[in-house]
């Protein structure tokens, strides 16, 4: 048997004089484009954008099973579920929003090093010299919050049409996971500027670890997140390799998983749709299918491009990300919390059992029984989250139709109003307060930014309205020339003069020029000294006077009255 060469491959010379250059560029387009669609020829993209029917066999399928970017995605969908309702495209923004925070993280880790040397200076850096530096950083750090609402509002959409009966309860336990995921992942990132904002916040976070009983087990916990006792260079780097490697890895993960079990089952049709008991999401009559391709593929992109647009105007006109003066570990500032979305776990420390007990005048449980912080911080968030996972399958009801889940929705709304309440309480405005002059100096002028009042309404005074003098809240004399000046001192004598502990109270403001363009800002609060409403006597009768004092410096250039 004689062995034949196998044939030459064509030369694009040859290609161009056998079939003509117009054809040989059509053929080699069209091939360009059948790879980079996973199957679906030039011919075919053509007949897309002019809106004609698919041929038979339908090639615009041929993406979802041999592609890799469509393999999760279903080839059609129910008409019931393009709508707004019953999705409202939360599952679909969320998994956009991801990968917005990927691509952006991606760009702003090339100028980041992680460590407290010099973190908060690549902060300034990228927010100063690298160009859309800052855009990056408030997309980013937007985009972030709005991940957060958006699995938030996905998993009550889900409770609410109640999409986790039977055979969905498996999709929402890895839903809970996702929620949990994209939770600790916003919160990893918090400490990375490394400023008083994000290093006191996660202070508070890790030192609920430590709350995990047994006691033991909870210090390691606690010693493994910080990476020593305090915050420092080694919890830095942990949280760094958390938010950009461990988290996204694991998150990206069950996303995967998620997605093919929403496949595999289905979108859940509106409740009305459906008969009790029945889910019919996949058995979808050929005159309802929508196809993906283009149709749903359009709307996805449509989607896409208004939330891109409302994160850069968002983050252009209407949004700066937060960063305040360099981490001092040894300058704690007041009514630091946490960040929002677990505000409800510090409103569950501040005990609102112990609380009550404590309003209606009932002996409160000794601490050798009853560890407010370890329950409240770590063993009912965790029985939570327990019950979050385990309540489709403890849930026997087996119709989906509002009428018929009165129980079920209104302890969904219970709990919505438990969580709003308890975000409340963990603000710092509930059940925390210093001394009254400490709470006077940080709402008027605060030495760092305050959570609760900003910098201060002091510093919102114009340069040129700082007229130098004396000023007391007994008999003010107030500047004609300065109407800012005198609103703000007419709302410090507001402050002093109503609050309780600030016994026959009154201020004292100097302010001085210290040299050109710099003043200097002293106000001294002097008050008598009660103790259950009524003043403390010296024991020649006289009443004890307390004093307080605080300076701040304001620069002409500092920014202030704007």
């Amino acid at each position: 048997m004689a062995l034949r060469w196998p044939e030459p491959i064509p030369t694009l010379q040859k290609e161009v004089q056998q079939y003509g250059w117009r054809r040989v560029i059509f053929m080699h387009l069209d091939e360009l484009v059948t790879r980079v669609t996973a199957g679906i020829p030039l011919t075919e993209v053509r007949n897309i954008i002019r809106g004609e029917p698919p041929p038979r066999p339908n090639p615009r399928v041929k993406p979802h099973t041999e592609g890799f970017i469509l393999h999760i995605k279903p080839s059609f969908y129910h008409e019931a579920v393009t709508r707004i309702y019953p999705t409202f495209r939360l599952g679909m923004l969320s998994t956009y929003l991801f990968f917005v925070e990927v691509i952006t993280g991606i760009f702003l880790m090339i100028f980041y090093t992680p460590s407290p040397l010099v973190a908060y200076e690549n902060m300034l850096r990228i927010l100063n010299n690298v160009p859309f530096g800052q855009l990056m950083r408030d997309i980013h750090r937007l985009g972030a919050e709005a991940m957060v609402v958006a699995v938030m509002l996905h998993m009550l959409r889900t409770f609410f049409t109640a999409s986790y009966k039977r055979p969905r309860q498996f999709t929402w336990a890895t839903g809970v996971i996702l929620l949990v995921l994209t939770l600790f992942l916003s919160f990893s990132g918090y400490l990375l500027p490394w400023d008083q904002l994000s290093y006191w916040a996660v202070t508070i976070g890790t030192s609920m670890a430590e709350a995990a009983p047994p006691p033991a087990l909870g210090r390691v916990v606690n010693l493994i997140l910080r990476g020593a006792p305090d915050i420092g260079a080694a919890g830095l780097l942990r949280f760094y390799l958390l938010h950009v490697v461990f988290l996204p890895l694991l998150l990206l993960l069950f996303l995967f998983v998620h997605y093919y079990k929403v496949v595999r089952h289905g979108l859940s049709l509106p409740p009305e749709m459906e008969a009790v008991g029945e889910d019919t999401a996949r058995k979808v009559p050929p005159e309802k299918r929508v196809p993906y391709i283009p149709d749903i593929a359009i709307q996805e992109a449509l989607w896409g491009i208004a939330l891109l647009a409302f994160l850069v105007v968002g983050a252009a006109f209407f949004y700066d990300a937060p960063l305040e003066q360099h981490a001092d570990p040894l300058n704690t500032p007041m009514h630091t919390t946490a960040p929002w979305y677990f505000l409800w776990v510090q409103g569950l420390l501040k005990d609102p059992f112990l609380l009550a007990l404590k309003r209606l005048g009932l002996p409160q449980p000794p601490a050798t029984i009853y560890d407010s912080k370890t329950f409240m911080g770590v063993i009912l968030p965790g029985l939570l989250l327990l019950f979050l996972m385990v309540m489709p399958y403890l849930d026997f009801n087996i119709s989906r139709l509002y009428r018929h889940r009165r129980k079920a929705l209104v302890a969904g709304l219970v709990g919505v109003a438990a969580w709003t309440v308890l975000s409340y309480m963990g603000t710092p405005a509930f059940a925390v307060s210093a001394s009254a002059d400490v709470e006077v100096f940080q709402e008027f002028m605060p030495l760092n930014p305050d959570p609760l009042y900003g910098e201060g309404r002091v510093r919102t005074i114009p340069y040129e309205q700082l007229v130098p003098g004396t000023y007391d809240t007994r008999n003010l004399q107030l500047p004609a020339d300065a109407p800012k000046l005198a609103k703000v001192l007419k709302e410090l004598k507001h402050r002093i003069d109503e609050d309780p502990q600030l016994y026959q109270g009154y201020g004292i403001v100097r302010i001085s020029e210290v040299q050109a363009g710099l003043k200097r800002f002293e106000l001294t609060i002097h008050w008598i000294r009660t103790e259950d409403g009524q003043p403390v006597l010296t024991p020649e009768g006289n009443p004890v006077a307390e004093e307080s004092k605080q300076v701040i410096y304001l620069h002409r250039d500092g920014g202030h009255g704007h």
